[in-house]
C-alpha cells in the first residue's frame, strides 16, 4: 500500500527562502512560480523569450499567458538558463511534453547534482510512450528518488487569481515528495503527497483525453447526461489503464485522477475541453491546433496512450473514438455509441472491477471531496 499523508504533518522545517527554479513561462509555469513565491520560496522563472523574461522581471506581469494577473514582487525572471538554475535546490519543469527531451539536454550542464527535479507536465512522449518522469530520469541520469511529479485539479488562471485548490506531489521517495510539498504550498494552494508516481502521472495524462471527448460532445450540443456518462465511464478507462501499468486504483479516485478529470472536463479554461469543443463544432484538427495559443497535451497523447493500452490488452472505447474524430473517420455526433449499442446488457463494472450499482464511483466522489473538505482524511479516516 502506498503512503499518503498531508504535507503539513510530514514537513519538518519551514520552506521560506528555499532557492528554486521554474523552467517554462507559459500559463502553468508562471502560475506555479507564483505559488512558490507566495509560499516564501526564492524563485527564478526561466522564459525562453528575452522580452517575456523582461516583462515578468520588470513589470511583474505575463500579459501573453496570464493577462491581468499581478505577479509577486519577489519573483525574478531571466532568459538565461544558467542564471535560473544557479544554486537551485528544486527545479520545476513546465514545458510542452514533446519538447521535454531536447530541453533536458540544455538543462543538464547547469543542474546541481543533488537538486530535486519536479515535473509539472501532463503528457507522454509520442516517440517512446514514456512518462515525463521516465524521460527525466533517462536524460538527466539521476536517481528516480530525486524526481517528483505534481498533478491535480489545477486550472492555471483560477490559481493565479488565488482561488483555493489542492494538488498531489508524488515521488518514489516519500522524503522527496514531502520536501517538495513543503515548498509548493501557501494560503490558497495545498499539497498532499503520495508515492504512486505511475498513477499520479497517468491520471494527469488520461484525464486530458476524456476532457477532449467531453468537449466534443459539448460542441455537438449534447447535454449533461451524455457528459456525465462519459466522465463516469472515462474514469473506469483511466483506472483500468493505470492499474495495468502498476498504479494504485485509489490514486485515480483522488486529486490526480477524479479531481483533475472534473476540473478539466467541465471548465472553458481547459485547453483540452476547448479543443474538443471546436472539433465537435466541425473544425478540422489542423484548424483547431492553429487556433490554440498553447499546447493541448490531450491531442498529442491519444496515439501513444492507445498503443500502450493495446500492449496491455486494455479496452479504451472513449479514447479510441477520440482518435477516430481526430483522424476524421468518425462524425463527432457519434462519439458515444458504446453507451447505447451493446448487443447484450452488461453489468456496470466500476473502478473496483465489480458491478455494484455505481457504489465504487460514489465512493470515488466521496473520497475526493473528503480530501478537500477534511484535510486529506475521509469521514472514516480514509486518505485518498
Amino acid at each position: 500500500m502506498k503512503t499518503r499523508v498531508p504535507a503539513k504533518k510530514a514537513a519538518g522545517r519551514k520552506a521560506t527562502g528555499k532557492r528554486v527554479a521554474v523552467l517554462g513561462a507559459g500559463s502553468w509555469g508562471t502560475t506555479f512560480a507564483k505559488i512558490l513565491a507566495d509560499g516564501g520560496a526564492d524563485v527564478v522563472l526561466w522564459a525562453r523569450r528575452p522580452e517575456l523574461a523582461r516583462e515578468i522581471q520588470e513589470a511583474k506581469r505575463n500579459s501573453d499567458y496570464l493577462p491581468g494577473v499581478n505577479l509577486p514582487l519577489g519573483l525574478r525572471a531571466t532568459s538565461r538558463l544558467d542564471l535560473a538554475l544557479a544554486g537551485a535546490e528544486q527545479v520545476y519543469i513546465s514545458v510542452p511534453s514533446q519538447s521535454l527531451r531536447e530541453n533536458l539536454a540544455i538543462i543538464a550542464p547547469h543542474l546541481h547534482a543533488q537538486a530535486s527535479v519536479v515535473s509539472l507536465m501532463k503528457g507522454v512522449e509520442k516517440s517512446t510512450g514514456k512518462r515525463m518522469s521516465e524521460v527525466i530520469a533517462e536524460v538527466l541520469r539521476i536517481d528516480p528518488a530525486q524526481i517528483a511529479v505534481i498533478s491535480g485539479p489545477n486550472l492555471a488562471l483560477e490559481i493565479a487569481k488565488e482561488q483555493p485548490t489542492a494538488a498531489v506531489v508524488s515521488s518514489t521517495s516519500l522524503e522527496t515528495a514531502q520536501a517538495v510539498a513543503s515548498v509548493a504550498r501557501n494560503r490558497y494552494f495545498r499539497s498532499f503527497v503520495n508515492t504512486d508516481v505511475i498513477g499520479t502521472e497517468f491520471g494527469g495524462v488520461l484525464k486530458n483525453l476524456i476532457a477532449v471527448a467531453i468537449g466534443i460532445v459539448d460542441g455537438v450540443g449534447y447535454g449533461e447526461n451524455t457528459k456525465a456518462s462519459i466522465i463516469t465511464r472515462g474514469l473506469v478507462e483511466m483506472t483500468d489503464f493505470a492499474v495495468a501499468y502498476g498504479a494504485h486504483p485509489e490514486t485515480l479516485a483522488g486529486l490526480a485522477g477524479l479531481g483533475d478529470l472534473i476540473a478539466t472536463s467541465q471548465s472553458p479554461l481547459s485547453r483540452n475541453n476547448t479543443a474538443g469543443r471546436l472539433l465537435g463544432q466541425g473544425y478540422h484538427l489542423n484548424d483547431v491546433v492553429n487556433q490554440m495559443q498553447q499546447t493541448t497535451e490531450g491531442l498529442a497523447s491519444v496515439g501513444p496512450i492507445l498503443e500502450l493500452a493495446r500492449a496491455m490488452g486494455v479496452d479504451m472505447p472513449i479514447v479510441e473514438q477520440v482518435r477516430q474524430v481526430l483522424a476524421g473517420t468518425l462524425d463527432p455526433k457519434d462519439i458515444a455509441p458504446h453507451l447505447t449499442t451493446d448487443d447484450e446488457p452488461q453489468g456496470e463494472r466500476t473502478i473496483d472491477g465489480q458491478a455494484q450499482s455505481g457504489s465504487a464511483v460514489r465512493r470515488a466522489f466521496q473520497r475526493a471531496f473528503d480530501q478537500l473538505r477534511n484535510g486529506g482524511r475521509g469521514a472514516s479516516g480514509d486518505r485518498p
